[in-house]
């Protein structure tokens, strides 16, 4: 495992982590640099046009890639009830974001995390990150560092410090539009 400061020099480097989340292990990059990002789908083996998640430590730090003037006041105030917390939500995605995060879709998944080492990242780092299970498509997610894949761990060029917050399960993720719970 590595340090913080090597962690966030991967980062910034355009590298690729693995780190604990709320329920699962994760992979990340900087959701800005679409070599990393690419990198990141290679190594998990998944198709670009899925999308993938933003994680942050607040909102400010994904305020960037959402369109929340296209939500309801209603809809809005209920995202944010659930944050920081283990809550994606499917909201409107903004002209700036990136056609490799949102993928095929017209929304981008969102979550602002209470998980102490991922808000350090996040600060740290300045910004969202990419949040996907580090695991290999349709693989179980792995919710220690010992279920880690040598296949990703072999790809991934920083692993971070510390444990999942022992969630059964990944995140809830919910569709800001309609309230409807996809998972």
């Amino acid at each position: 495992m590595n340090g913080i400061s090597a962690v966030l020099a991967a980062l910034r480097s355009g590298g690729v982590i693995a780190y604990p989340t709320e329920g699962v292990w994760g992979l990340g990059c900087d959701p800005r640099n679409e070599a990393a990002v690419l990198r990141l789908l290679v190594l998990k083996q998944r198709d670009v046009g899925k999308g993938l998640i933003l994680i942050a430590g607040n909102e400010a730090q994904i305020a960037p890639f959402i369109d929340t003037a296209a939500l309801t006041a209603a809809r809005l105030a209920e995202v944010r009830a659930s944050w920081p917390g283990p809550n994606t939500w499917i909201v409107p995605a903004s002209a700036a974001a990136p056609r490799w995060i949102t993928g095929d879709h017209d929304g981008i998944a969102v979550r602002v995390t209470a998980h102490p080492q991922v808000v350090a990242l996040c600060d740290g780092f300045g910004g969202a990150l990419v949040s996907t299970s580090a695991n290999i498509a349709s693989e179980p997610a792995p919710r220690r560092r010992e279920e880690l894949d040598p296949r990703i761990l072999a790809g991934v060029d920083a692993v971070g410090a510390g444990e999942t917050s022992g969630r059964a399960q990944p995140s809830t993720i919910r569709d800001a539009r309609s309230g409807a719970v996809l998972r």
